[in-house]
């Protein structure tokens, strides 16, 4: 695998089909110098599999590498394997076929992961796929007998030492004696023999032409791909760039790095298309085997139970937020879901508090007894939304150690209006809208046209928003701000907002970018079911009435979307998890304009947790169960919390 686009673009213009029209940046003299240091972060796409399909996507070709790789190994039809940058599974699929039943399959690509999902159920085949970084696959200590890096993913990154930190972290995977088994371009031969420009046609409609130089330490090869429609132009012009290893050299790298190399072999290129095969045309096969032993320090290390206090908000208090302004069977049933979800996690133990009244007391008496605390009290203290970023403040003024976002994080992500400016300043678009101070009443003139929709600038949980919230007319409009003022106080602002009439789509992220994440399957509501004549919107009604309409008929599906959409959408969420401090997990909703182009609507840190929340819903379509989903937002926070001691020890012992 090999490639990515030059920066990410918004997706306002696209002829049919999937291809996003691009322009060319025409001739450039220094080719290195275009090439982003994590290229390969969307790179792996449909265009990927249209240049390189003709090796990547033929079943003859997979065959054969995987004959070849068996005669180099040696593991049991059971044993553990991971195809760590595993693509579209094309060689893990192939390992199902032929009868092994304990396979894994870890890529950057959400494109490529959800591609090999589709195929393994449609195939019956028996594989686990998962996004994930090579240098953080998120798998426990000594877990596989076979870690293999096939079709050259091995030198993508900038730095030498990125490539030992995927090194590192195979030998911390592969059990004692477990091998190693990679597949990469011959650097000496590449050196001298690369191509500095071609162009093919991939099939009848595309043509890709081709531009590469060696990086100035001559290390790297930088390529460049222009890919063009016959009729639509050009869809991409990306760059990207791979280290260059010879056999001596990636031995020496493998061996310094706690493995003992056994054989090497060349891999015969392959292509029915008989053209530019780029950085596979000369092929190395090398096997290694981790010289670790597990010492019963690090066997009795790596069983170690945490202890987690889960947080929630108080079921004895008042809720405004909540039908009846109180805790409810359904909430029952939720809460004890979770209970038995958490109970199937192993490597935790966990208790529960949830008395606001002595919160204070008992977590600074048990704050040397936990690990960290499962903060899943998204009703705020004393069940106060607006107190919801109380939570983490108290517990950093105790010191304890927390899942989700910060003080801050919440804060910000609480006023929409904030969310938007921040939207707005990195380049992400949001529909257009106004404020209304606490002491407007009525409306002149408007600056945006209808219809609107009319939501509180502070809060979450769609309160505020139902049925009569989308307006066509000022007398709408001004009734629907009376009814938000009602719903949330006199003294807030209230947000008027474009109504936009396209999608509305949710993206969910577990983990923490930009180094390890799980990104979810984008999922959309489904409005069919919503009788003729009511606004198509997911509100209150929706996630409260269960008597309502909206309750009954409203629900979420996997969305229907462009490639280049979707990438955006991703992308964009990527970008507004990091800039908004978001931690562990977070859910970002969006609506398409009538143009399809996707406007932030909200940022949610510490999302909805229940069982048939959007979160989980979202994980349902991953196949990941709710109890995994849960394990997932945990080892996030304790992955995250080790990185942080581990930097706090690095520093003290600078200092």
């Amino acid at each position: 695998m090999a490639k990515q686009k030059s920066q990410t673009e918004t997706p306002d213009k696209k002829p049919k089909g999937s291809a996003v029209l691009r322009s060319s940046i025409g001739p450039v003299e220094d080719l290195e110098s275009y090439v982003k240091a994590d290229w390969w972060r969307d790179i792996f796409n449909a265009n990927y599999l249209r240049t390189d399909g003709d090796v990547v996507e033929d079943p003859d070709i997979t065959e054969a590498e995987v004959d070849a790789f068996l005669t180099m190994i040696d593991v049991p039809k059971d044993a553990a394997i991971l195809d760590l940058c595993c693509g579209q599974g094309r060689h893990v699929l192939e390992f199902a076929r032929r009868g092994y039943t304990n396979l894994y399959g870890v890529d950057r690509s959400h494109y490529l992961i959800s591609r090999a999902k589709r195929v393994a159920r449609r195939q019956g085949l028996s594989a686990s796929f998962r996004e994930g970084d090579a240098r953080k696959p998120r798998f426990p200590d000594s877990k596989f007998d076979l870690i293999y890096l096939a079709g050259n993913s091995f030198g993508y990154f900038e730095s030498v030492d990125d490539d030992i930190a995927v090194l590192q972290e195979l030998r911390r995977l592969l059990k004692p004696g477990g091998q190693l088994l990679i597949d990469f371009t011959d650097g000496d031969y590449l050196r001298t023999n690369y191509e500095t420009r071609s162009w093919e046609w991939i099939d009848k409609n595309y043509f890709v032409c081709r531009e590469r130089s060696l990086a100035k330490d001559e290390r790297r090869l930088i390529s460049r791909e222009v890919i063009t429609h016959v009729k639509q132009g050009v869809i991409a012009d990306q760059f990207y760039a791979e280290r260059l290893y010879n056999e001596k050299q990636l031995s020496e790298l493998i061996e310094g790095n706690g493995f003992s190399v056994i054989a090497a072999q060349p891999m015969a290129p392959g292509s029915k298309r008989n053209q530019d095969l780029g950085m596979m045309a000369k092929r190395i096969v090398l096997t290694a085997r981790s010289n670790k032993t597990e010492s019963p320090a690090l066997a009795t290390k790596s069983k170690v139970t945490r202890k987690v206090a889960v947080l929630m908000g108080d079921h004895r208090r008042a809720d405004s937020v909540k039908p009846n302004s109180a805790f409810d069977e359904d909430d029952f049933y939720t809460i004890n879901e979770l209970k038995k979800a958490l109970a199937a996690i192993p490597g935790f133990e966990f208790s529960y508090i949830d008395d606001h009244s002595t919160l204070i007391d008992t977590l600074r008496e048990r704050a040397n007894d936990i690990d960290f605390v499962f903060n899943l009290c998204d009703e705020g203290f004393n069940n106060e939304a607006i107190k919801e970023l109380h939570v983490p403040a108290l517990l950093e003024m105790l010191e304890i150690k927390y899942s989700g976002g910060n003080p801050q994080c919440l804060a910000y992500c609480y006023d929409k209006s904030l969310v938007r400016g921040v939207a707005t300043e990195i380049g992400i678009p949001v529909a257009e809208a106004f404020s209304v101070a606490p002491e407007e009443v009525t409306f002149i003139s408007l600056p945006i046209d209808f219809p609107v929709i009319v939501k509180p600038n502070d809060g979450d949980s769609s309160v505020g928003i139902t049925v009569d919230s989308v307006c066509y007319d000022v007398q709408q409009l001004e009734h629907a701000i009376v009814k938000v003022r009602e719903a949330i106080g006199y003294d807030k602002p209230v947000l008027v907002e474009q109504f936009l009439t396209g999608k509305e789509v949710s993206v969910g992220i577990i983990g923490n970018p930009p180094e390890s994440y799980l990104s979810l399957p984008i999922i959309e509501e489904d409005f069919s079911g919503l009788p003729d004549g009511l606004p198509k919107i997911c509100g209150y009604e929706a996630k409260w009435e269960q008597d309502s309409v909206y309750f009954k008929n409203l629900r979420s599906i996997p969305a229907d979307l462009p490639q280049p959409v979707i990438e955006f959408l991703q992308a964009s969420s990527m970008k507004l998890f990091q800039r908004l401090g978001c931690q562990d997990y977070a859910r970002f909703d969006w609506r398409l304009d009538a143009n399809g182009t996707p406007r932030l609507l909200e940022a949610n840190p510490n999302p909805g947790w229940c069982w048939d929340g959007h979160l989980a819903r979202m994980c349902e379509y991953a196949d990941i169960s709710y109890s995994n989903m849960l394990k997932e937002i945990l080892d996030a926070c304790d992955e995250r919390l080790l990185i942080a001691l581990r930097r706090e020890a690095a520093q003290r012992k600078v200092a």
